[in-house]
């Protein structure tokens, strides 16, 4: 373990679509996935960043929980409206 580990923050994600991609990217000296998920609409998922996951890449529409507040994510190529 890293003495000078300050994580383990949790995020709430909750699918408003069918497809939700959920991927975790790892720490250290190169960023790679070594995580994926996907979530159909209505379907909830509790993450948490960890000693070796540094980031998370949200990739549909979905609402997005953590301590600082919500954000929606999304669905690509729908020039800024949610859903397809």
């Amino acid at each position: 373990m890293n003495e000078n580990y300050m994580g383990e923050d949790y995020i709430v994600v909750k699918a408003q679509e069918n497809g939700v991609t959920l991927i975790g990217l790892t720490r250290g000296r190169d960023t790679k996935f070594h995580h994926t998920e996907k979530l159909d609409q209505g379907e909830v998922m509790i993450l948490q960043f960890t000693e070796h996951t540094s980031a998370m890449k949200i990739r549909g529409h979905a609402e997005i929980y953590t301590r600082y507040g919500m954000i929606k994510s999304e669905s690509p190529g729908t020039g800024g409206k949610p859903g397809k």
